[in-house]
Parts: C-alpha cells; structure tokens; sequence
C-alpha cells in the first residue's frame, strides 16, 4: 500500500477535551470579569480582609527577626551616640518648655477672645495611637499598614498624624489591620491653606513619590519659597490648622500660566513609627450633634417636668383654698 494513502491525523480517542487557545480565551475572559466586578462592586474585600486576618500573625512573626536585629543595631551604636541624643534631647526639652509656657498665655488669651466674641471652642477630635508594621509590597504606591484596624475603631477615612504634622489617610481597613495611604502617593490629595497669605489650594502627590505638588495654581500667585501650608478644613475629613508640607521650588515660566509649586512633606513618612489615627470631622460632628440633640431632649423633659409640678401645686394650692373658703361659708 502506498505510504501516501495512510491516514496520518490521530484517532477520536486521543482527542479530549478543548483546545489550548480556548482555555486561554476562556480565562483571560475570567479574569477579565473579574477584575471589572472587583473594581466596580468591590467583590473581593471579604476575601481580601479574610486573608489579611489570616496573615496576620504570620506577618507578624516574620516581623521578629527584623525587629530583633533592629533591637540588636540600636544596642551596638554604643553609649556615644546615646549621650549625643540625650543631651540633644535636653535641648529640645528646653526649647519646648519654652515654647509650651508662650503656648499657654495664647490658648488662654484664645479662650478668652472665643469666649467675647461667643465663638464655639475648638473641637477636641478623637485619637487612637498605632504603629507602622511594613511598608506596602506594592511598588507604585506610597502605601504603609498599622496595626489597628475595624475591631479598634477604625474607620476608613480616617486622617493619620504623627508628631510632625499629617502624613496620610486610612483607605482599607482590615479587622487587625489598616492601609494608610501617604500623602506623597500619586493618587492621593488634601486641601491646603498658606498659612502667610490665607490662600486655599489643593496638593496632591507627585507621580515618581518623591514629594507634593500644587496643580493649577496661577503663575502671579503670592507664594514664596519656605511658606508653611496647613489643612484647611474644607474637606471635612482633616481638622484645619495641622502642619502639612512647606514651599520648596517654586517655577514661573513665561510660556506657561501656571506655576510649578513642589512641596516638601513636614512629617517625614520614611521615618514614622509611631501615628495617631485620627477621627474624620464628618463622623465626629455627627457624634456631637447626637449628643446635643440628646442634651436638649433632656432639658425638654427637665422643662415639662418642671411645668407639670408647678401646675400640680397649684391645683392643691386652689384645691386647699377652695376647702377652707367651703368651712367657713356655714
């Protein structure tokens, strides 16, 4: 028989199931699917925090080498470097001993200008203390993870503070965990105030990381190198008045109508351990509001009850008056 008239395809039994490119075509529309409904139902957030609570601990153990060699390296720069930040240290205490008795005479000459022009006081915003665990695998962002999350009161939203001045805002919360996302991140944006002219803008973080920039500010603006810029309030997640970043490069271009403002960042983000997660101003004026609305209610009941017991000895007085006026009538 001639080679040429031998059926050379393999039989049907060997032939199982769909083709290569199918499966492809097929899974790429999955995940295609997938990643729509995420981003637009957020889909995954159960799994997302399911699986942060179950690494957790695992986290954090792998955290113990790294904090115990840390310990170690703090422990080995010798008692030189000690004795330098503890007499740095006395020199800062000085300082601010300093600046906290100034400090003082002007909050109280600020109650008492708020008390004259029947000003509210400042609002005292809640606090929660956390710690900085990592920073977020994630290459392109400018993202940490604090141990406190859902179960201590966190909410998403929420401003993060150290003692320099703001560095972020809570953008997911997890039961033991959050993600901060810093200011310096590309995605992220605050409304500011020029603490020298008053002057409201918004910054947002610079696309490489590396610091803050003003957008679409106009090239005749007053703005001048080393200006401290401050939250303003507007937004109403940030309390106004806490320190944010200062004026480090401004650029007037004659072809443009905008000015090039880059900032730098006052609280260094590299550098926080320790934060305060603050309370957004929305959620801690509703609070106050509940709790006003609940005082006056109160007043109202202590009012009519007040009310009811006046009219109450009235009727006995009457009532009395009434009997004495009958025994005497005969």
């Amino acid at each position: 028989m001639p080679l040429g008239t031998l059926d050379r395809s393999p039989p049907p039994f060997f032939q199982q199931g769909p083709s290569a490119l199918s499966k492809l075509a097929l899974c790429s529309a999955l995940a295609l699917l997938l990643m729509v409904a995420d981003a637009r139902f957020q889909l995954m957030q159960p799994a997302r925090a399911a699986l942060a609570l179950v690494l957790q601990p695992v986290q954090r153990l792998l955290l113990t080498p790294v904090d115990a060699w840390e310990t170690a390296g703090d422990y080995l720069r010798g008692t030189k470097r000690a004795m330098a930040a503890e007499d740095q240290a006395k020199r800062q205490l000085s300082a601010q001993a300093e600046r906290l008795s100034r400090a003082e005479a002007l909050q109280a000459e600020n109650d008492r200008l708020r008390k004259l022009l029947e000003l509210r006081p400042a609002l005292t915003v809640p606090s929660t203390p956390a710690e900085v665990l990592f920073e977020a695998p994630d290459p392109f962002s400018r993202r940490v993870v604090i141990d406190r999350g859902a179960t201590h009161g966190i909410a998403r939203g929420s401003p993060v503070i150290n003692e320099a001045g703001v560095l972020g805002q809570v953008t997911r919360v997890y039961p033991l965990s959050s993600e901060v996302t810093l200011l310096t991140d590309k995605d992220a944006a605050i409304p500011l105030l020029n603490a020298r002219t008053q002057m409201r803008n918004a910054a947002a973080g610079r696309p490489d990381g590396s610091g803050m920039e003003l957008r679409f500010l106009a090239a005749n603006s007053d703005i001048k190198v080393g200006d401290l810029m401050t939250t303003s309030g507007l937004d109403g997640v940030y309390p106004p008045g806490l320190p944010v970043a200062r004026v480090a490069v401004v650029e007037r271009r004659g072809d443009s109508s905008f000015a090039q403002v880059q900032l730098a960042p006052i609280a260094q983000p590299d550098s926080a351990r320790h934060v305060l997660v603050l309370q957004p101003m929305d959620r801690h004026d509703a609070v106050k509001q509940e709790a006003e609305m609940a005082a006056a209610a109160e007043a109202a009941s202590a009012a009519e009850a007040k009310a009811s017991a006046r009219t109450a000895k009235k009727e006995e007085r009457a009532a009395k008056a009434a009997a004495k006026a009958s025994g005497a009538a005969p």
